[in-house]
């Protein structure tokens, strides 16, 4: 535990140095797949160049760094060229486009494993509904690519759009913590209720042990809480019951997550149909044996701590390994130095007022890449609408013709 209520407070002697250099490792890539995201729904996987321009925000490439500049960094994924009228194109090289359709087969794999977080999310809520623009959010840690061909959508009146659970599956109201110690299968799961098992805690080597931050460790494990699965509306705001209920909660949402960690943002979204504190960010800083708070970049990823060994997933699905595919591939490698060179492209940034700069790298440890593009590699999610075509009914839920509430 630890007494800081602000990530700014917090001691620079408890930050965790390897999940800081997997924050700092990603925030390329994610630019990097937003882009190949965006050429793969292309009817031929190729847009004009100019058109890429829309895009500067979602991959936060901020002016005036060239978008030209950014795609030829990766050769091995993406390639520039024009035709026989002078329009530049932008494309992916055969290596992307394979990589493309390994991405598909696997999400298309692990759709009902997808139907099934998809399902739990919604029956630790509140009310059994979300809004849909909400759960996008969700979309490349769940592995919710290929979700609108997989759930059915209904537009209700008012045009505001729910995920609705229409049926209760007792098998999924188990948490991953009780999956893992418990020794008996039962023929019938338990019913939602309280628990007292204790969180797995991973505090990083340089955390001093105080003596009565153990009591209060101790105390903390040993209290009961209610299931995130139970309904949890008679717990009173504040109390110790409703904060320790709300670690559960987290604990089982980045369970179900790809690389065990979301941005914090996306969880705050969630306080109220997940019946969550206001003020989060204290609870996630105060438990820091359980989860891990980065600062890296403008917007904070927690971290699963249990999930992750010396900077390393324990346990790797098939799409992150794709990821660290891809990764591979990113033509980022050491600072860029004042050496003058023709790029034949950049008279076309150039109409965007943009000007060639020195990019500056940033040194967070003497085994990281330095990375010459700016923080905050995390994608603007929000701006990326779901395809709602060719829908049809999947799984435990379906888009519900429900009302706001």
């Amino acid at each position: 535990m630890t007494t800081s209520k602000r990530i700014q407070d917090r001691s620079k002697n408890k930050r965790v140095h390897d999940l800081e250099i997997v924050t700092e490792k990603w925030k390329i890539a994610s630019k990097v797949l937003f882009l190949m995201e965006v050429l793969k729904k292309e009817p031929e996987q190729i847009i004009p160049f100019r058109s890429l321009e829309q895009y500067r925000r979602q991959i936060n490439l901020q002016k005036p760094y060239r978008i030209s500049e950014f795609i030829q960094k990766s050769p091995k994924l993406f390639e520039l060229y024009k035709d026989q009228r002078g329009v530049t194109w932008c494309g992916m090289i055969k290596e992307a486009e394979d990589l493309i359709e390994e991405e598909d087969a696997i999400l298309e794999s692990d759709g009902e494993k997808v139907a099934e977080y998809v399902t739990r999310f919604l029956m630790m809520s509140v009310d059994k509904r979300i809004l849909i623009d909400k759960i996008a959010h969700f979309q490349r840690d769940f592995g919710l690519h290929m979700i609108s061909g997989r759930i059915g959508v209904v537009k209700p009146k008012d045009d505001v759009e729910y995920l609705e659970l229409v049926s209760w599956n007792p098998a999924w109201a188990v948490t991953e913590l009780e999956k893992k110690v418990s020794v008996v299968i039962e023929s019938e799961p338990p019913v939602p209720g309280v628990l007292s098992l204790p969180f797995p805690m991973n505090f990083p080597p340089n955390h001093k042990k105080i003596f009565r931050f153990g009591g209060k460790i101790e105390h903390f494990q040993k209290r009961s809480y209610l299931s995130p699965y139970a309904d949890a509306r008679g717990l009173k705001a504040g109390s110790q019951e409703f904060d320790k209920r709300a670690i559960a909660v987290i604990h089982e949402l980045l369970s179900f997550t790809m690389e065990k960690r979301l941005v914090n943002d996306y969880l705050t979204h969630f306080r109220m149909e997940l019946v969550m504190p206001q003020k989060l960010m204290r609870l996630l800083l105060k438990h820091c044996g359980i989860f891990y708070v980065s600062e890296r970049g403008k917007r904070l990823t927690v971290y699963f701590t249990e999930a992750y060994d010396r900077g390393e997933l324990i346990e790797n699905c098939p799409l992150v390994l794709w990821k660290g595919k891809v990764q591979r591939l990113i033509g980022y490698r050491g600072k860029k130095r004042d050496i003058k060179t023709y790029n034949e492209f950049s008279d076309m940034d150039n109409e965007h007022n943009l000007h060639e700069i020195e990019n500056k790298g940033e040194n967070i440890g003497n085994n990281l890449e330095e990375i010459s593009i700016p923080d905050d590699s995390e994608l603007e999610v929000e701006d990326i609408s779901i395809d709602h075509s060719s829908a049809s009914s999947w799984g435990h839920t379906v888009y519900g013709d429900t009302k706001a509430a």
